[in-house]
């Protein structure tokens, strides 16, 4: 079982019709490169929607400004492809379902679905099960990537261990302070594996860990990314600072989830 949320970090898509024959993506920011311009989430959305015929006869020009980091496990380009088949869904009036969209995110990719909608999730362990929550979190978070895209395949191999967690353990969670203490005693299953892979990123989270007002720290999904839950924006903030001064060649930011 995984509990997803969202924060306010966010890659920026801008779409226009064009009069061609062929869509023109293209990717801009900081983290443009490594994108493979055949084999992207845009790319793979547009020829979906074609080859259900719900897209006919016109071409898009779309740029997506990669504000987060490509292969970092922070869900930037799954994302995107749920934005965009939500905008294409209203948008171009192609009167789809919630139960149909649902069913094309799910061919981008297992992941997708997720972030149809910004809400908190659960992922149950059943196949294509979600569990949305109504809970609103508001944690204080530092997230930090190590340059280095982790081979999710080759970690889940490699894994062995798989928590159960019934969902109902988590309602009657109503304030932040029993969140934090009900999270402090989980973990990630994935943890272990990635950072006998990847040593350098078990680094990463000891060093966030041992910051002030650190409650907690751990890798996010199959890594790379790593994240620190702290008391305030203030101890986050100033985590982040001597991250840069010990890590400068590293990405980070500060941000609230929702």
């Amino acid at each position: 079982m995984s509990l997803i949320t969202f924060c306010d970090l966010y890659d920026v898509i801008t779409i226009s019709k064009i009069r061609s024959c062929k869509d023109k993506i293209t990717f801009s920011g900081k983290f443009k490169k490594g994108i493979s311009k055949k084999s992207n989430t845009a790319t793979k959305i547009l020829n979906l929607l074609r080859k259900t015929k719900l897209l006919k006869n016109q071409a898009f020009k779309i740029n997506i400004q990669k504000n987060i980091p490509h292969g970092s496990g922070l869900g930037g380009g799954s994302s995107n492809a749920a934005n965009l088949l939500n905008y294409f869904g209203s948008k171009m009036r192609l009167k789809l379902s919630k139960n149909k969209i649902k069913k094309l995110a799910t061919q981008i990719g297992f992941d997708v679905p997720i972030s149809l909608e910004r809400r908190n999730t659960f992922l149950t362990g059943k196949r294509n099960e979600i569990l949305r929550l109504n809970q609103k979190f508001g944690l204080n978070l530092l997230i930090v990537y190590p340059n280095l895209i982790c081979s999710t395949r080759e970690i889940y191999r490699k894994n062995r261990e798989i928590s159960k967690l019934k969902p109902q353990s988590f309602f009657y969670i109503k304030n932040n302070k029993k969140l934090i203490n009900f999270l402090k005693k989980e973990h990630n299953d994935l943890e272990k594996t990635v950072v006998e892979i990847y040593p350098k990123i078990k680094k990463i989270v000891y060093y966030i860990k041992s910051q002030k007002g650190c409650y907690f720290s751990r890798i996010t999904g199959s890594g790379s990314a790593c994240i620190g839950i702290f008391s305030n924006m203030r101890n986050a903030t100033y985590a982040q600072k001597l991250i840069k001064l010990k890590y400068p060649k590293y990405w980070s930011a500060v941000s609230k989830t929702i």
